[in-house]
């Protein structure tokens, strides 16, 4: 009898471990592959200030990184990056760059202030890499100007863009505030911190405020049609050339780009968003 209530005890047992192991709620990492693709987004303040965007840096918050202390910065900044060991390079450029980067190998461009020569194509040419990938690209909102201007305009005509926006008006001084913190600061401290989440979604926020709330979605659409569809043909761009898992992708581009490339390699199940803060010191 002894024997029959052990027995029935272990089938019960072993029933029940069955049981619970055959109901585990399953989830994506069991359907997926494990590895992925690691990706470095580094987004940049233009080391040239070329003045292009609508914030512009007063000049006497810029830095020269020609000249010392802030030449030593970027080689440290460099040996910080180097420990993600990147074999892929790409940067904020619609034309090929490769011919450059070749005659930057031979020891054109290195009086150029820009970070796609000091960052980018001195960490290729200083990892042994035979080329840099231009990942930029034209925005949709262009090509519909291109075959139909009447049609582009009249999907943003209603857009009053010299309207108030107190949260910019607020932004710009953040920025102000921000651009003349690295003169004082590391230029990897600063970096580290301009590329935390909270720093991207701050920039990604100020694209979301008073232009999107025009009549007939004018606002929004542009938003998608510009800024949105432009980071997301950019990704598109760096998916078609990730060739393995085994790659590991550094990305150097403004960091106005930086939030929506954070937001569609996190989401990806291609990809792994490495922080830029969590490379060891």
């Amino acid at each position: 009898m002894k024997k029959q209530i052990i027995l029935a005890t272990v089938t019960l047992w072993a029933y029940a471990a069955f049981a619970q192991n055959t109901s585990k709620t399953k989830t994506k990492a069991d359907f997926f592959p494990e590895e992925k693709t690691k990706v470095l987004v580094l987004g940049m303040f233009h080391l040239n200030y070329p003045g292009l965007d609508n914030h512009k840096t007063a000049d006497d918050s810029k830095i020269d990184v020609l000249k010392e202390p802030k030449k030593t910065e970027i080689t440290e900044l460099i040996a910080y990056i180097k420990k993600f060991k990147p074999n892929k390079i790409m940067i904020e450029a619609k034309t090929d760059w490769n011919r450059r980067y070749q005659d930057y190998r031979n020891g054109a461009y290195r009086d150029k202030r820009d970070e796609r020569y000091q960052i980018a194509m001195r960490l290729a040419h200083e990892l042994d890499l035979d080329s840099i990938y231009s990942v930029d690209a034209n925005t949709l909102q262009s090509e519909l100007f291109a075959k139909d201007s009447v049609l582009a305009r009249s999907l943003i005509k209603n857009i009053d863009w010299k309207a108030d926006d107190p949260y910019l008006q607020d932004a710009f001084k953040w920025y102000d505030y921000r651009d003349a913190q690295v003169k004082n600061k590391h230029i990897l401290t600063y970096l580290k911190e301009m590329n935390r989440r909270e720093a991207h979604n701050t920039n990604f926020g100020l694209y979301l405020t008073g232009r999107m709330a025009t009549k007939d979605y004018d606002g929004a659409d542009n938003f998608t049609l510009w800024w949105y569809n432009r980071n997301v043909r950019i990704f598109s761009n760096i998916l078609r050339l990730t060739e393995s898992p085994k790659d590991r992708i550094l990305v150097v581009f403004g960091n106005g780009h930086a939030a929506i490339l954070r937001q569609l390699f996190e989401a990806s199940p291609q990809y792994e968003f490495v922080e830029f803060d969590s490379l060891e010191d």
